[in-house]
């Protein structure tokens, strides 16, 4: 008998990873071999499981999807993370691709098949939804995801922290915040702070408490 393939399953509905588990459970190679509703207990159960997929949702509470896969990735470069999300829009798939991720699929995609979708990023290749935008990302276009500390930045910026406020807790000087919120802006498009804030809510891009 082939060896299973051993997934793990993150989201923070457990209705959904019900879900997720008995669609995988109709899959004879595979095995679901634990369940996590958060980014941080994402990073520790792949530590201890060595899980050869983790199905990662995007947007998770706290530390996102993205975040998580990164840490994943860094800790365990075999493993394969098959990223889960609402959004469609191409600067969600290009974070995902640098974050680690090697397939990117819509969760409320009608049709969305899940163990086949396992099944490639096991093998080493990669899944991307067919009405993803991902034409720009195959093509290593100039990204416009953002770095890990410019989303810390951005967060901030969200939470109505001044440069010099965001400087004292990332222990950076001020002009070195000034120079990420013009990349972030750059990278965006946007060139109001206001409109930002904006964006980066509507996008999923920060937590709002």
């Amino acid at each position: 008998m082939e060896k299973k393939i051993t997934v793990l399953l993150v989201d923070d509905h457990s209705l959904v990873r019900r879900g997720f588990r008995r669609m995988l459970e109709d899959e004879a190679d595979m095995e679901v071999v634990g369940e996590a509703g958060n980014g941080e207990d994402s990073i520790k159960l792949a530590k201890e499981l060595h899980p050869q997929v983790v199905v990662m949702d995007c947007a998770l509470p706290g530390m996102n999807g993205l975040q998580a896969t990164r840490q994943i990735i860094e800790d365990l470069p075999d493993t394969a993370v098959l990223m889960l999300s609402m959004h469609s829009e191409s600067t969600w798939v290009r974070q995902a691709v640098e974050a680690g991720a090697r397939g990117y699929v819509l969760k409320n995609a009608m049709d969305l098949e899940l163990g086949p979708a396992i099944r490639k990023v096991a093998a080493g290749e990669t899944v991307f939804d067919p009405t993803v935008e991902q034409r720009s990302v195959l093509k290593g276009e100039r990204s416009a995801a953002l770095t890990q500390r410019e989303l810390e930045v951005l967060q901030m910026i969200v939470d109505g922290k001044s440069n010099k406020e965001i400087a004292t807790v990332l222990e950076l000087s001020a002009n070195t915040v000034a120079v990420h919120r013009a990349n972030i802006m750059n990278s965006l498009g946007i060139h109001k702070t206001a409109e930002l804030v904006v964006y980066a809510i509507r996008s999923g891009l920060v937590n709002v408490p």
